[in-house]
């Protein structure tokens, strides 16, 4: 039974050990700290991307409520049917536009969800390198009843 139990573990090990995966993470408040300091949506795209076209598709899906009473957690959630590197949210509502980017693998789902803060009314930005090399654009507005950064 113990002869079992090893060569079913070996063989597990075997089998993850050369599987390719990779888990490391980007740290993009390190590697382009430009994109956090951005003032406006468009100072962080091209901190983040570089002064290239952005073409606006309806492959992006933003789902954000109409009106909001209040901006301490304003629901966000956006997907994409486009073959990804990267995915990032950005907002105009608050002194700093970026929000997250998120690198995304060929396997890995592209849904996402948030409830971010907003001090006032605002557009929402999702941005999306594709495998192909361009970056993808949808848009959604958003209004806030009562601000949620005062605190």
């Amino acid at each position: 039974m113990n002869r079992r139990n090893f060569l079913s573990f070996a063989g597990g090990l075997v089998a993850i050990s050369i599987m390719p995966i990779d888990l490391s993470a980007k740290d993009y408040r390190k590697l382009k700290p430009d994109v956090w300091t951005a003032h406006t949506i468009d100072e962080a795209t091209k901190a983040l991307y570089g002064v290239r076209e952005i073409i606006e598709t309806d492959k992006i899906k933003i789902k954000v409520p109409k009106i909001n009473s209040s901006g301490a957690k304003v629901p966000v959630t956006f997907e994409t049917s486009i073959d990804a590197k990267t995915v990032a949210l950005f907002q105009d509502a608050n002194p700093e536009s970026a929000v997250a980017v998120f690198n995304v693998g060929p396997y890995d789902v592209k849904k996402y969800g948030a409830k971010i803060k907003m001090a006032k009314d605002g557009i929402l930005m999702v941005l999306v390198e594709g495998t192909d090399g361009n970056i993808y654009m949808a848009k959604a507005a958003t209004k806030v009843a009562a601000g949620g950064c005062e605190g």
